[in-house]
């Protein structure tokens, strides 16, 4: 009796084992959202200027090097760590901004705790090029450093962060002549390896005598002219 108990408490474990390891192997599928269809499209869109073959980080650009990764990728989506702005929100307004849009989070995060599936090789979208690094100067403009006053009337179309200290943090704003103040660029622990110009949703007219003030003088940006930015833009792309 006690041989037979034995023996089916054993088969019982192995029975148990065999649905543990065929649960972990395979993952179990509740959406209908697909890498090939759906997530590989925001990825190419907002996310592999840098995750790409021969990046700055890992590849996102098929599925088998972003399955690892899956969780992970919905943590910093989500906590908006990603893809990195290196600025703050609403101090200022930008026409670059790479920030993913809430139905883009909504499917990620359908996407991942639903099984994460890969989906039809047909449904891929075409694969974005990269011409590689081109060593593409910083643009031409108004290198500010310190508080800075300007001489005569500037259309400014955007900042580019020159010399930046990595987590740095600082606020640049425009005093007019009138006393009313114009916020520019607020960088938070800004990362130099992310540089990237902040091009302004509507370029901003700044009489002479404005002074522009919060960039340290060991640091400086780049006011970026509304006539000076084709290479700018070009440059914006890519990323």
């Amino acid at each position: 009796m006690k041989c037979l108990i034995l023996f089916i408490s054993f088969g019982l474990i192995l029975s148990l084992c065999s649905i543990f390891f065929v649960t972990e192997a395979h993952d179990v599928i509740t959406t209908k959202i697909t890498f090939s269809r759906e997530i590989s499209r925001i990825f190419y869109e907002r996310c592999i200027s840098c995750h790409h073959d021969g990046g700055s980080v890992f590849s996102l650009m098929a599925y088998p090097e972003v399955r690892p990764w899956a969780v992970a990728i919905k943590e910093e989506v989500l906590s908006r760590r990603m893809p990195p702005w290196g600025a703050v929100k609403g101090f200022g307004e930008f026409r670059n901004d790479q920030a993913l849009t809430p139905e883009q989070l909504e499917l990620i995060t359908q996407w991942v705790e639903g099984g994460v599936p890969e989906g039809e090789a047909q449904d891929l979208p075409p694969q974005p090029k990269f011409a590689g690094d081109s060593g593409t100067p910083g643009p031409d403009g108004l290198v500010v450093s310190g508080d800075f006053k300007l001489d005569r009337a500037l259309k400014l179309d955007g900042l580019w962060p020159q010399k930046v200290t990595d987590d740095e943090s600082l606020q640049v704003i425009a005093e007019l002549p009138t006393g009313n103040v114009e916020p520019l660029l607020w960088l938070y622990e800004y990362k130099s390896k992310y540089g990237h110009p902040f091009l302004l949703r509507t370029p901003i007219d700044l009489p002479a005598g404005t002074i522009v003030r919060g960039v340290p003088p060991q640091s400086s940006i780049v006011l970026m002219p509304a006539t000076l930015t084709p290479a700018a833009e070009a440059q914006d792309t890519q990323r």
